[in-house]
């Protein structure tokens, strides 16, 4: 699987002094990097704000034939419609413009989100949000290719590490927000969805065009040599090695906020107050990761082997946790490794696509996230199944970013350095 993640990226990936192609101070850069942190911060309000009303929409539909299958559906839902059409939205972001596509997603995000205000089929509201899947796959695609269009070297690796912790910290405030409004009924939360309307006026006007913006240092230089009616193969074989971990690391990302509260219960803590300040002290520990690699300006290949090795040990003291408080020690050990890992992934992923790439790149990069996302929940209960307990799972889990943390370290040092770069 790291076979082709071994290369690493040239030094100007990380250099300070490398050329942005848009003001990197200022108002304008503010507002700017304010509005593509909002967006990409939308997907994950479509994953978690209307998490607190579940048991309420269940028992508003419970003479619905399959509702307490259908329910939790209405959640996941829109991260199986990213992970799927990702790729597709990628490609159209290529052809027709990023700035484009992200406002008329955004405008869309706001139409399918309040949907349900409106509707009183559980199955029509199901398939709402599957298009906000759908518009939530335009605009983390859009915000994602812009921070790469707009900014290069360490800008462009800060700003994906902060992109992180927006999304970090956004997961914990959005699960909040939706069971305090959620208290004035299951349907309450879904107007939060209409602030996206604020968001793609501002869009329209603060966002600038990249397309004119491309420079041809991002290009390979045998393209550059070849002259610019040559068209470059797109590098699956590079991306498919990093978006093969990033799958599997999205299952590692996701392990904490969606099975600490299970974890906990195993061990007898029931109080929803304590689960809540668990998952928030872990959620920080993300947050401080990202910061930590932020900070650290280093190519991120050579990074992951040791970022998945902490993921590993934090795994493991969690899956040997006899105590909530250890617990708790080793889920935070493993939230400082998933703070790192994320964009360690991405920016690893960025660093290989030209302009022209970085569309369809960034696309087939996020599939692969939220498929691992979607799928994390099903191999830990089939881990279950087969070890006896979720602790044991976790542990099993934690054992396989191990063996992955080695794989990918002895494949980079089975590279010759001279095919680095």
């Amino acid at each position: 699987m790291p076979g082709s993640v071994s290369p690493t990226p040239p030094t100007s990936a990380v250099d300070d002094a490398a050329p942005s192609p848009v003001a990197v101070s200022g108002p304008a850069h503010l507002l700017r990097l304010t509005l593509l942190m909002a967006g990409s911060c939308l997907p994950i309000l479509g994953a978690v704000l209307i998490a607190p009303v579940l048991p309420k929409m269940e028992d508003h539909f419970a003479s619905t034939a399959g509702a307490k299958a259908l329910v939790p559906l209405a959640l996941t839902v829109p991260a199986l419609s990213l992970a799927l059409l990702a790729p597709f939205a990628g490609v159209i972001v290529d052809r027709l413009g990023r700035k484009r596509l992200l406002i008329v997603a955004t405008v869309l995000y706001a139409v399918f989100g309040t949907a349900p205000l409106w509707l009183d089929s559980l199955g029509a509201i199901i398939a709402g949000r599957a298009l906000v899947g759908v518009a939530e796959a335009a605009i983390m695609t859009c915000c994602t290719t812009l921070i790469g269009d707009y900014y290069s070297g360490h800008r462009r690796v800060k700003y994906l590490a902060l992109q992180t912790m927006c999304a970090s910290a956004s997961a914990t405030v959005f699960f909040v927000l939706g069971g305090a409004v959620g208290s004035a009924g299951w349907k309450v939360p879904f107007w939060v969805y209409a602030v996206s309307l604020v968001l793609a006026p501002l869009m329209a006007s603060a966002l600038p065009d990249p397309a004119a913006r491309a420079t041809t240092d991002e290009a390979p230089a045998e393209a550059q040599a070849a002259g610019p009616t040559v068209r470059r193969p797109f590098p699956w074989r590079q991306l498919a090695g990093i978006c093969a971990l990033t799958f599997f690391g999205a299952m590692v990302f996701y392990t904490v906020p969606v099975e600490m509260a299970y974890l906990l219960d195993d061990l007898g803590v029931e109080n929803s107050g304590v689960i809540g300040l668990a998952t928030a002290i872990a959620s920080a520990a993300t947050v401080g990761g990202a910061i930590t690699f932020a900070r650290l300006k280093r190519s991120p290949d050579p990074m992951l082997p040791a970022v998945f090795a902490v993921c590993a040990a934090g795994f493991g003291v969690m899956s040997l946790a006899g105590n909530a408080p250890l617990l708790v020690v080793g889920a935070v050990i493993n939230c400082l490794g998933t703070g790192m890992l994320l964009p360690a992934l991405l920016t690893s992923a960025m660093s290989r696509l030209a302009f022209e790439d970085r569309g369809r790149g960034t696309g087939l990069w996020t599939a692969a996230f939220f498929g691992g996302e979607f799928v994390c929940p099903l191999v830990l209960l089939a881990g279950e199944s087969a070890v006896g307990s979720l602790a044991g799972a976790v542990g099993v889990l934690g054992l396989a970013a191990a063996l992955v943390a080695a794989a990918i370290g002895l494949t980079a040092g089975a590279t010759p350095s001279g095919a680095r770069g």
